[in-house]
């Protein structure tokens, strides 16, 4: 994927009505461009909208928010990666702050998923990131790194397979506080450091990106910032206007 790469993951908004409005607004306005990559993330019933809305764009490209580690089964209310390829899904997102906090994904699910991504061929965009109190005690490095190594033990041949990961500090999602571009940049630079012991050289290739209350007012300073590789934005991507000019930055 050409860096930066620019996410946008929607959460429980715009339903198929409201993501077809959505692209119908933001492909035409938005040129093919061949120094960056796009994803966006809908909620599953719209990936479908998204999928067909990106077809011949391959700077454009369709993901979904969660998978679950099985192919199929009694999973009521799952989706599985094959299936989530089947609908159009090039990207997978795993383990979001929302995802390990609300819906209690562990690090370990998480690398189920990461798994079942890779298997299926599609990739993957793994999160890590602390809460306030994590932050507060000083567990913030240790964290990120556990969150990093689980999240990519069970997926083998990690030097082949495409995936991502976003840095997202919990206390800054949604809640208009962003990390400082500095203390952003160090958290990407620990992980860039860990995935060299992981994977050595081919980590220099692995986008890392950041993610908290990014909007078009902070994503030209953050992306200026050493080591940060792309943005993850929620609430500032839900509007085609406002993902519009995100984009473009």
């Amino acid at each position: 994927m050409k860096r930066p790469v620019l996410a946008a993951n929607w959460k429980m908004n715009n339903g198929p009505t409201a993501a077809s409005s959505f692209m119908d607004v933001f492909i035409p306005a938005y040129h093919p461009r061949t120094d960056r990559t796009i994803i966006i993330f809908p909620p599953a019933v719209s990936l479908p909208v998204v999928a067909a809305a990106t077809v011949g764009r391959s700077d454009v490209l369709p993901g979904i928010q969660n998978i679950h580690w099985a192919e199929k089964g009694a999973f009521t209310g799952e989706i599985s990666a094959s299936m989530a390829r089947d609908a159009g899904a090039q990207v997978a997102l795993v383990g979001h702050s929302e995802r390990r906090h609300i819906f209690g994904d562990t690090d370990i699910n998480c690398a189920k998923r990461c798994h079942a991504a890779a298997k299926a061929h599609i990739a993957f965009m793994l999160c890590v990131g602390e809460t306030i109190e994590q932050r507060e005690a000083g567990e913030t490095e240790s964290l990120v790194t556990k969150q990093l190594r689980e999240g990519l033990s069970q997926t083998p041949n990690l030097i082949s397979t495409e995936f991502l990961l976003a840095y997202e500090p919990v206390w800054a999602i949604g809640t208009g506080l962003t990390a400082s571009p500095a203390d952003a940049s160090a958290i990407q630079s620990l992980l860039r450091s860990q995935l060299r012991q992981m994977i050595g050289t081919r980590a220099d290739e692995i986008p890392i990106l950041y993610g908290g209350s990014v909007n078009s007012g902070n994503a030209a300073s953050l992306l200026a910032t050493d080591d940060i590789d792309g943005l993850l934005v929620g609430g500032a991507s839900v509007e085609a206007s406002s993902w519009l000019a995100i984009a473009q930055t």
